[in-house]
């Protein structure tokens, strides 16, 4: 009885310990394709031409710095995704959106996945992600793309 007792506690420790494992790496998928991710130089191309209709862009994260950008606040948190569908209702479902973060490599930022999935949701069809691979610093500012002063 002790023996099977000391089984049973033991497999549901080592699952206990494994379910933030498994959550973790669900919560890793990526909800965009590679079309849907927008190049940093394509950005700041569209943000210096004037001429050309301009994306709404979102700033979803904590660090900020694109001219232009609504802040919205961290993407993970729930009343930033509340504000994000808020302003969403807004535009009309083919407007081209782009969203970013900059905190951190996106592979694990906990802002990203949130907030695509609420443009995706929302049926947007023009939603992009920006492409900051490592973070704002190096994938913006260290490029000398413009910055929100």
């Amino acid at each position: 009885m002790y023996s099977t007792f000391r089984n049973v506690v033991s497999a549901a420790c080592f699952t206990l310990l494994l379910l933030p494992l498994v959550a973790c790496g669900q919560d890793k998928a990526v909800p965009w394709t590679q079309g849907e991710l927008m190049e940093p130089a394509t950005l700041a191309k569209a943000i210096a031409d004037s001429s050309a209709r301009q994306p709404v862009i979102f700033d979803i994260g904590p660090v900020g710095g694109i001219p232009g950008s609504i802040h919205i606040g961290p993407g993970g948190e729930a009343a930033s995704q509340a504000k994000l569908r808020a302003e969403l209702a807004k535009l009309p479902k083919d407007a081209e959106v782009v969203i970013y973060c900059g905190c951190c490599p996106y592979s694990r930022c906990p802002n990203v996945r949130p907030a695509f999935n609420i443009l995706k949701e929302m049926g947007f069809k023009n939603g992009k992600l920006l492409d900051l691979k490592d973070n704002m610093k190096q994938d913006w500012i260290d490029k000398g793309y413009p910055v929100a002063q």
